[in-house]
């Protein structure tokens, strides 16, 4: 399989790894304002910088080259890119994150909500811990966390670093060097709590969690998450 790397950073470079001791080859390495000829690639996967991201994944699609994106912080244009796809008939799958153990994990966390959703007593909070050098927060795991509590309880709202309400989640950014992304999910009460995490220990889960969505989207049509290509119901 022939990958196209739009965004050569620190994940870019992970991906190159991974894709190559599985026997791919990285025909295209992008940086921002690189021109490229992206119907070299058989596939492609974006790990850009928000600005870059539509553009990167619209050009896929023209181009009928399935698109995989991991970027966060574009998400205002994630409908557009939908009814692109449709559009074009093409094939893309955005996740806030690849990583197979955490996509495992917004499903326990989507069924501990439910489980708790008539719990009053508890009280939810969160907590994300990344390195130094991540521009966002609070994470797009983060988030997809909390949207996963909202779905499922009665919350219908999340905030950043602020103090417990009612109907809200406080989601608490930390940012310490070299830490690829811990994700804590606490329910508690006067009496005890129950706490869901999960911790990565290095960018290679990430990068693995897109090579083989990568794999798996090749010769497919549509529009998917990861939920799909681990077969999750």
């Amino acid at each position: 399989m022939k990958i196209a790397l739009l965004g050569y950073g620190r994940m870019g470079k992970e991906i190159e790894q991974i894709a190559i001791s599985r026997g791919h080859e990285i025909v295209i390495k992008k940086d921002v304002n690189d021109v490229i000829d992206i119907n070299l690639a058989d596939v492609a996967i974006d790990f850009s910088v928000p600005t870059s991201a539509f553009d990167n994944i619209s050009n896929c699609i023209n181009n009928n080259v399935p698109v995989i994106s991991g970027t966060t912080s574009w998400l205002e244009n994630y409908d557009n890119a939908v009814a692109l796809c449709k559009e074009k008939k093409g094939a893309f799958i955005y996740a806030s994150n690849f990583s197979l153990g955490v996509n495992i994990f917004f499903e326990l966390n989507k069924q501990l909500a439910k489980m708790m959703s008539n719990l009053e007593d508890y009280n939810i909070s969160m907590e994300e811990i990344h390195h130094t050098k991540k521009l966002d927060a609070p994470s797009g795991t983060a988030i997809t966390l909390a949207e996963g509590i909202i779905d499922n309880s009665s919350k219908t709202m999340w905030e950043l670093d602020k103090k417990t309400i009612e109907h809200s989640i406080p989601i608490a950014a930390k940012r310490i060097p070299e830490v690829p992304g811990t994700h804590t999910v606490w329910y508690d009460s006067e009496v005890d709590a129950i706490e869901i995490k999960h911790t990565a220990h290095s960018r290679k889960g990430f990068a693995l969690g897109a090579v083989i969505a990568a794999e798996w989207i090749l010769g497919k049509t549509g529009v998917f998450n990861m939920k799909d290509v681990l077969n999750i119901s």
